[in-house]
């Protein structure tokens, strides 16, 4: 009896794993707002990681350690921070800042899994409002596709995005 449990839970982690490996090697995360304030005042809010407290969702531990390097803002700007499980630990760079349009970030996370992601923030006039769209691109390794099949990651992620763009909304509208 107990060899014939083994060989069924044997042949289930086979199944989830052959099962898993049939998904995509990439994922894209993306959300976008219209804000009614124009692009050179939501740019600077972005391409400053001192600013991204406004707005950020990922601030979610109050005794969180953060670092600042490089350049104060734009394109060689670092920010690096280890808090508690709910934001784990990474650093992000600004590799490209095209004012007021495009902000493009290299986000290394180290903690709760490590990972690699281009993330990036395009801000396009929309008649009276301006679009601003948050996009995330990565790889997907095995781990991370076994955990696809368990959870939503663009739902996980995608509601991060949501919240981080409404309060960016209500910070830039308000300035």
């Amino acid at each position: 009896m107990l060899k014939l449990i083994l060989i069924l839970v044997v042949l289930a982690i086979a199944a989830i794993l052959i099962y898993a490996s049939s998904k995509p090697n990439t994922f894209h995360v993306e959300r976008s707002i219209n804000i009614n304030a124009s692009p050179e005042k939501i740019f600077p809010i972005i391409n400053d990681f001192h600013q991204w407290a406004l707005w950020t969702p990922y601030d979610k531990d109050p005794a969180m350690k953060k670092s600042y390097g490089g350049n104060a803002n734009g394109k060689g700007a670092t920010y690096a921070w280890e808090g508690n499980s709910d934001v784990g630990q990474g650093d992000i760079t600004i590799t490209d800042a095209n004012a007021p349009n495009k902000v493009v970030l290299d986000l290394h996370m180290i903690k709760p899994f490590e990972a690699r992601n281009v993330v990036v923030f395009t801000i396009e006039s929309a008649g009276e409002s301006t679009r601003v769209t948050w996009g995330m691109d990565g790889t997907n390794n095995m781990i991370s596709k076994v955990m696809g099949l368990f959870f939503n990651m663009d739902n996980m992620i995608g509601k991060d995005f949501e919240v981080g763009l409404a309060k960016m909304k209500t910070v830039t509208e308000g300035l």
